[in-house]
């Protein structure tokens, strides 16, 4: 799809001005600007420029170089320049116009407005945000001054600063833009006007990039209209539409409208730029792309080599296009089984962008991974190796750079790419055996699990901890984005001196921060499994666990788990592969069973009788633990990271069975964490950088017995109590899958909730702990977010409530049961994980049916782990989640709890309890109430209070159920 373009009007009218006027003289320029103009249209740049050349003469000689006239010329070659894409020499121009328009019309003249308006798009062009959004501000409140907000003009520039915010990724600011300049043409022009079409056309590709299909649809489809008879169906913006319209379709899967509409288009391209231009090449290759997807290869590979030789002869054969479709006719003919044919145009493609672009670039690193995979494809392991091993770094140093400058929900984007080359390289490490890559296996898990998921986030909550160091954190952006760009181009295009400008502001930045905010340092530092290495000792073992959808020839729709486990003596990781999933799946599928039952089933020794055993379902120590017993020989305690299911799993509780050859073996109700002392934690990263928490308070903040109801007095009053102008964070919902206590749309009163906070809040006074309880219509989402907000958190976070998450909509099928509900159109689906979980507070029902909050600025009660991430928690040493089933539901991928998870332990908290399954109103309050006691009391670290609380809950209540429903996470 055609990126969201502004419109731009460059003929301006004759100037008025204060200067005798030569009305035949301002004609023949205006004249000669106009055959410029039509010059540059038809690509004749150089006649274009030898036009103006002599506008410019005529203007000097009747008006001299101050002259508005004359201005107009030095706009003009600017505009050539433009389009040329020599951007050195537009920007000259443009400033030169623009100088002169400041001193002879001033700089409230829409003359004015109109320089400023150009050079805002050059600087857009050149990724230059920071100095082209307040040019088109300045030329917004111009137009809007002189000309009022219903003039077309206004929209022009409404509609450009929308475009800005879109390159900027700043969506939810472009949309109100895109809107009201459309409203404005409507009334100014008329809905047959083709600047009416261009908004809608506009606003559509937004609602395409933000994947709301069905918004857009009914605007391409109006904007095709309005073209169709306004320019006629031979005019290449008709045909854009077309292309436009046949992208969408292409993502809805309805590939015969698309197609349809694809080759309509093309048609019109051949006709009106000629079968040599490269417009047409690129819709021929974006057709060929369709039918790869669609499997139509035959199709497809024509239209790739006639796209490719238009690119050759038009843009040259070292031009990022003619690379682009290099690599992807050789990825067709990978699938297509022409392994020669696809190695040697991977190869051609990979030399040209190390060329054109550097290593650095995201085009090159993709024809790594290309080339890997198919060397992968033909066993031709050894030169597999080396390119899996670099593509790793690469991979890294560039998320390492994006996740300084992108939104979280870009950066979300982003790395999904990445994680299916994680995929692939795991696969590879499990299909060969490789050697060589499973110490980068590790460090990529300590890379992904720990530093982009947790301490990215973490950069950010340091660097906005006081208004310095934002500012710093801000500028630091701004110059990360700015090389993001830069470093985008290919090398020839590049600003080499910018570059190194920006660099060194960049490093330096970076120090002042390293040197200014405390622990800055501690989260941008990198670690190897050669320092987790160093930080065990002996008797210990490090285990990262990791799943990874399998690749082999071809994506396959298994995910398989595997463990990387590190000891002190080791000379490298161990890579043990463990189970798929669907194995583990179906012990976590409860098959309408009572809850108790169906725990108590899943950690119990499988009663085998005579019943052979390979037919018989593996139970838990035989699908995680058994592959790993030699290799934790000798071994008492075991730091592990889970990964995918095992976040729904108390690994400690896991009983440990005979050995199949009938010896000696464990003792009777032996669980793991009788034989060892398990420690799970976010990432094994931790056991090199721990987290940075440093509680001394002795003060606590409790929620339960929450109203979940609204009250449209009791909730806004209470949520005023604690307003604050930057909380209210989120308008409609975007989120879909609950826990299992959800029903009709409703959450359900927990009324032994309240009795739990009670008897904690009881138990931690006697110890001294100063409590803030809130409850019933208090436990608002506005309370919630103060926390932390105007000096140090709470030293103990206890929440006691219902808890909601759901899969991947891009993995699982599987509906939402709100989908149907009469919440369905306000409730929807989200791309970012961190969305996809999270706790209900105080009136909450009313939003989860209805979307939005009872009154505009209010919270609506929906705590998603997103904005959980964004608190400050730093000074919190304990967050108790006693929210239903917050571990457990209907999770395919690794998501769920582990977003809860992620997103306090990026907020800064240093260790979290959280409940796989809705352990029984007794027990939880035995639980609580004996932990506290321990820890607080007794004086026990919080792991050991843990430990012992758990054991003593399993002597007392036996079942599973009971007792082991409790996972502590550092």
């Amino acid at each position: 799809m055609k990126h969201l373009f502004p419109l731009l009007l460059f003929f301006l009218p004759a100037l008025l001005c204060a200067q005798a006027v030569d009305s035949t003289a301002i004609r023949q320029v205006d004249s000669l600007i106009q055959v410029s103009r039509t010059l540059t249209g038809q690509q004749q740049y150089e006649q274009a420029l030898a036009v103006n050349a002599e506008a410019e003469q005529l203007a000097l000689g009747h008006f001299g170089r101050e002259s508005a006239v004359y201005g107009r010329c030095c706009f003009n070659r600017g505009r050539v320049f433009y389009f040329k894409g020599d951007k050195t020499n537009a920007e000259k121009w443009y400033l030169e116009s623009k100088g002169i328009y400041e001193k002879t019309v001033g700089k409230e003249h829409p003359e004015y407005a109109w320089s400023l308006n150009n050079l805002a798009l050059l600087y857009a062009t050149m990724g230059q945000y920071e100095r082209a959004e307040p040019l088109n501000l300045e030329a917004l409140v111009i137009r809007e001054k002189a000309l009022g907000k219903e003039h077309p003009d206004y929209a022009s520039s409404l509609n450009n600063l929308a475009t800005l915010y879109m390159d900027m990724g700043q969506y939810e600011k472009a949309e109100p833009l895109l809107l009201e300049a459309k409203d404005i043409r409507e009334k100014a022009l008329g809905k047959e006007h083709p600047h009416y079409a261009h908004s809608l056309n506009n606003l559509a590709n937004l609602y395409y990039t933000l994947g709301q299909y069905e918004k857009a649809e009914p605007l391409h489809l109006e904007a095709k209209d309005i073209r169709g008879k306004a320019l006629g169906k031979a005019h290449p913006e008709y045909a854009q539409s077309l292309n436009n319209l046949a992208a969408l379709y292409g993502k809805m899967h309805q590939y015969e409208k698309a197609e349809r509409l694809h080759l309509e288009g093309i048609d019109i391209l051949e006709k009106s730029l000629g079968k040599e231009h490269p417009e047409y090449a690129r819709s021929l290759y974006n057709l060929a792309l369709m039918y790869h997807t669609m499997g139509l290869y035959e199709k497809a590979e024509p239209l790739f080599l006639e796209a490719l030789a238009i690119w050759g002869k038009t843009l040259g054969k070292e031009h990022p296009l003619y690379a682009h479709c290099l690599n992807n006719l050789a990825n067709l003919y990978r699938v297509m089984g022409q392994n020669e044919k696809a190695e040697r145009l991977f190869r051609e493609a990979l030399a040209i962008r190390e060329k054109s672009l550097g290593k650095q670039h995201p085009e090159y690193v993709s024809s790594l991974n290309n080339l890997a995979l198919l060397y992968h494809d033909m066993d031709q392991t050894k030169k597999a190796e080396p390119l899996f091993l670099e593509l790793s770094s690469a991979n890294k140093r560039l998320l390492e750079k994006a996740a300084l400058h992108l939104s979280e929900r870009e950066l979300n984007i982003y790395l999904n790419t990445f994680s299916i080359r994680q995929n692939n390289s795991l696969s590879f490490t499990h299909t060969t055996g490789s050697k060589i890559l499973i110490p980068t296996d590790y460090d990529n898990s300590l890379f992904y699990k720990g530093f982009l998921l947790q301490s990215a986030g973490r950069i950010r909550q340091l660097a906005l901890s006081d208004t310095a160091a934002t500012e710093k954190f801000n500028r630091l952006k701004g110059y990360q984005r700015r090389l993001a760009t830069l470093y985008a181009m290919p090398i020839a295009k590049r600003d080499s001196a910018l570059v190194a400008q920006l660099e060194t502001q960049a490093n330096d930045l970076e120090k002042d921060l390293t040197r200014t905010v405390a622990g800055y340092a501690q989260t941008k530092r990198q670690v190897t499994w050669l320092d987790v290495q160093a930080a065990l000792k002996p008797g210990e073992a490090a285990v990262e666990f990791v799943h990874y959808r399998y690749y082999h020839k071809k994506s396959t729709d298994s995910t398989l788990y595997a463990a990387l486990v590190l000891q002190p003596g080791n000379t490298d990781p161990v890579f043990i592969s463990l189970f798929e999933e669907r194995s583990l799946d179906s012990l976590l599928s409860t098959h309408g069973e009572r809850k108790a039952d169906y725990v108590n089933n899943l950690y119990a020794i499988p009663d085998r009788g005579a019943t052979p055993l390979g037919l018989l379902q593996k139970s838990l120590y035989e699908l995680l633990w058994r592959p790993l017993e030699k290799e934790l020989s000798g071994v008492k305690t075991v730091y592990f990271s889970p990964s995918g299911l095992l976040h729904r799993l108390n690994l400690g509780a896991i009983p440990i069975p005979p050995p199949l050859d009938g010896g000696q073996g464990a003792a009777a109700d032996e669980t793991l964490s009788d034989r060892f002392r398990m420690i799970a934690l976010t990432s094994t990263r931790q056991l090199v950088v721990p987290d940075m928490v440093h509680a001394t308070g002795k003060d606590a903040a409790l929620f339960g017995g929450i109203q979940y109801n609204m009250d449209s007095t009791a909730i806004p009053t209470a949520g005023h109590a604690y307003a604050i102008d930057q909380l209210a964070s989120r308008g409609e919902l975007s989120f879909t899958y609950t826990d299992s206590t959800y029903r009709s749309n409703t959450w359900r009163y927990l009324k032994w909730t309240e009795k739990e906070v009670d008897n904690i809040t009881a138990t931690l006074a006697a110890s001294g702990i100063q409590t803030d309880t809130r409850k019933g219509y208090t436990a608002t989402e506005e309370s919630f977010k103060t926390i932390g907000r105007n000096g140090s958190s709470p030293r103990i976070l206890h929440l006691a409530t219902h808890g909601f998450f759901f899969p991947d909509p891009k993995i699982s099928a599987t509906p939402s049961p709100l989908e149907s509900g009469p919440g369905g159109e306000a409730v929807k689906l989200s791309d970012h994980p961190m969305i996809r979980s999270g706790l209900i507070l105080a009136g909450a029902n009313h939003a989860w049916a209805t979307g939005k909050p009872l009154r505009e600025g209010m919270e609506d009660g929906i705590l998603t782990a997103y904005e959980i991430s964004q608190m400050n928690l730093s000074n919190t040493e304990l967050v108790v989640l006693s929210a239903c089933e917050t571990g457990l539901g209907d999770i395919q991928g690794n998501e769920g709890v582990y977003g809860l998870q992620r997103a306090f332990k990026i907020a800064g908290a240093k260790y979290l309890v959280m409940s796989l399954w809705q352990v029984p109103d007794q027990e939880t309050s035995v639980f609580m109430t004996t932990f506290y006691k321990h820890w607080l009391t007794d004086k026990q670290p919080i792991p050991d209070a843990f430990r012992t609380t758990q054991q003593e809950m399993r002597e007392r209540f036996i079942n599973p159920y009971q007792w082991a429903g409790f996972v502590l996470v550092e």
